[in-house]
């Protein structure tokens, strides 16, 4: 599974507001649902919340991947943001969040959810990848690096 697979330049964006986890899971939702045709911003929010409630999602060195399955969903879609001030994610690590990579899964595709969340933490567990994630000056730059380092 490559980066380009489930991102696009589209759904990339730099210097998000990081004000709250309830306004970046609303900004998601949103985000996805102005991105893709598939998405009902409500439905899926709710959904983010649900999944939040299961246990954090955010993985520690300031990072979340913020995921859940949605019925309608085509196929594996995420988004990439980089916030402009770090947030409390409730993180296993403690550490604000300014490094989100958000999924919606189709409900039928465990092993693909499962490959595709893997490749992310692989991704981001780079310190170097992180670094160079954090220094875009722009969302063009932000993809460029996501999808050029795996």
């Amino acid at each position: 599974m490559k980066i380009t697979d489930v991102l696009s330049l589209d759904r990339t964006h730099c210097d998000v507001p990081g004000i709250s986890k309830k306004r970046v899971l609303e900004f998601i939702a949103d985000f996805f649902s102005e991105h893709t045709d598939f998405v009902d911003a409500n439905s899926l929010h709710h959904e983010l919340i649900n999944r939040e409630r299961l246990g954090s999602t955010g993985i520690g060195e300031g990072i979340a991947v913020p995921h859940c399955r949605l019925s309608g969903c085509p196929r594996i879609t995420g988004i990439l943001l980089r916030l402009d001030n770090p947030v409390d994610f409730d993180a296993i690590d403690g550490e604000p969040v300014d490094l989100i990579f958000a999924l919606v899964v189709p409900d039928e595709q465990n092993d693909e959810h499962l490959k595709t969340l893997s490749a992310i933490a692989e991704l981001l567990q780079s310190s170097d990848v992180r670094q160079q994630l954090r220094s875009c000056s722009n969302s063009d730059k932000l993809y460029q690096i996501a999808t050029s380092s795996h």
